[in-house]
């Protein structure tokens, strides 16, 4: 047997020793082996703890001892080999920091390890620079000891790691996964319910001055008339929905660093807002059923009261202030650090442009719809403060803008969200804010805005 056969047949055999599989797998498996040089494997059948038990190995082909005793030999360092793969599994941190003590394991991946020195080899690698990583931990079980998590549940409570989307699978309250192909479908779908957006007589723009990536901060006014040229009041704002974002927009302090306040009629105008959006229109119940189907909420008033919770609860952005919340910052807009934050409503600016108060300079994106609704990244000045890139969903109805940034928040926080409209990709970016909470730990809106690509 030439030394080249002798190779072929300790890779073939190494195949079938290091492979498990179903009965009749095995045997293909063993016929693989056998069938070039004869050496035949009888009863291979891995005991618990993984060692090959081969009853007999014979050579019916030659009678090369020499040969023989190198394929033996060989087979004996792939059980050598074998075992130590197995063994080595119990020496990782893949999958278990944070846990107590298990004298399962021959090293731990807890805290206490490095007190009593029986740390495992990665766990400095896994465990702790590894902290806010999901690495080697998709699909652990809850630990309160781990900064962010890798299970089923933490998109629900806005906790992943960032890399969450990136090494796992995108999931649901229930575990159902979440793919990016059936985020595409249901906003292809939430698109084709928004009935209430404007038609291109109801609304016209003069997006007038395009300007680079480069020019965006200069703050030049380059666009002599208004953005929004016309707008018919009479037939949009008199819809429900509308009407019910109008009641909430303008009960907002731009400047962070001040308390919100609310009295019981501007919080009965958020609940009519989302009750509106969400629960009576057909756009919003679709939201609900898709995210219902997948385990998210478990009903509708879970799905209402969580919205208006990640929506609306206050958290504080500056000076300790309860001054800010994500919608607030989206939709209405705020002025932080001497320029303004936020602002991705379309409405809203065209309520500030009409009133005087708001003076569109440019824009930098102008998205591929022929008809609305549209995005676009605009730079303007509001009352003093400038904004180098506003991004909005341009001619939409409230419930269709509010949808889009609940679907991409809820499946995708703090991560990019790409959606089609039309059959044209529109990629959404979420922002969690991680300083405070609400329910079990859940995250607030931080922001959410579309994410217009360079030019």
């Amino acid at each position: 047997m030439a030394m080249s056969g002798f190779d072929d047949v300790a890779i073939k055999c190494i195949y079938v020793m290091t492979t498990r599989g179903s009965k009749k797998q095995k045997k293909a498996r063993k016929h693989t082996c056998t069938s070039s040089f004869k050496v035949i494997l009888v009863n291979f059948v891995p005991d618990e703890l993984g060692t090959p038990d081969l009853h007999m190995i014979r050579n019916t082909e030659t009678g090369h001892s020499g040969d023989k005793m190198k394929l033996i030999a060989a087979l004996a360092l792939l059980v050598t080999l074998f075992h130590q793969g197995y063994s080595n599994s119990l020496d990782s941190c893949v999958g278990r920091c944070g846990y107590g003590t298990d004298s399962g394991f021959s090293c731990q991946c807890n805290p206490s390890c490095e007190r009593y020195n029986d740390c495992c080899s990665d766990y400095i690698d896994i465990c702790k620079e590894g902290a806010r990583s999901c690495k080697g931990r998709c699909g652990e079980s809850y630990n309160s000891q781990n900064e962010c998590h890798c299970n089923s549940k933490c998109s629900k409570y806005n906790n992943c790691c960032s890399d969450y989307a990136d090494l796992c699978d995108s999931t649901g309250d229930g575990g159902s996964v979440i793919t990016d192909a059936e985020i595409k479908a249901v906003s292809e779908a939430l698109f084709a319910l928004d009935s209430n957006k404007a038609s291109a007589s109801e609304l016209v723009i003069d997006p007038q001055a395009l300007v680079h990536d480069s020019q965006t901060s200069s703050q030049s006014d380059l666009s002599p008339g208004h953005l929004f040229r016309y707008l018919d009041e009479q037939a949009l704002f008199s819809k429900p929905t509308f009407a019910a974002l109008l009641a909430v927009l303008d009960n907002y302090n731009r400047m962070t660093g001040q308390n919100e306040g609310f009295t019981a009629q501007q919080l009965a105008e958020q609940e009519t807002f989302v009750r509106e959006t969400m629960a009576n229109t057909e756009l919003g119940r679709e939201l609900f059923a898709f995210l219902y189907t997948k385990g998210v909420y478990a009903s509708e008033a879970e799905f209402l009261q969580d919205l208006k919770m990640m929506w609306f609860g206050l958290y504080s952005r500056s000076s300790g202030k309860m001054d800010s919340s994500g919608f607030e910052h989206i939709f209405a807009g705020e002025v932080k650090g001497g320029k303004v934050s936020g602002f991705h409503n379309w409405v809203q600016f065209y309520l500030l442009e009409k009133s005087g108060k708001l003076n569109y300079y440019s824009h930098s994106f102008n998205g591929p719809w022929t008809s609305y609704p549209d995005v676009m990244g605009m730079q303007f000045m509001w009352a003093g403060y400038f904004k180098q890139v506003g991004s909005a969903i341009i001619g939409c109805s409230p419930e269709f803008d509010f949808a889009m940034y609940s679907l991409c928040y809820i499946t995708r926080p703090g991560k990019q969200c790409r959606l089609s409209l039309g059959g044209k990709e529109l990629i959404i970016q979420t922002y969690t804010w991680d300083n405070s909470s609400y329910g079990n730990g859940k995250k607030f809106i931080g922001s959410a805005f579309p994410a217009t690509p360079r030019n």
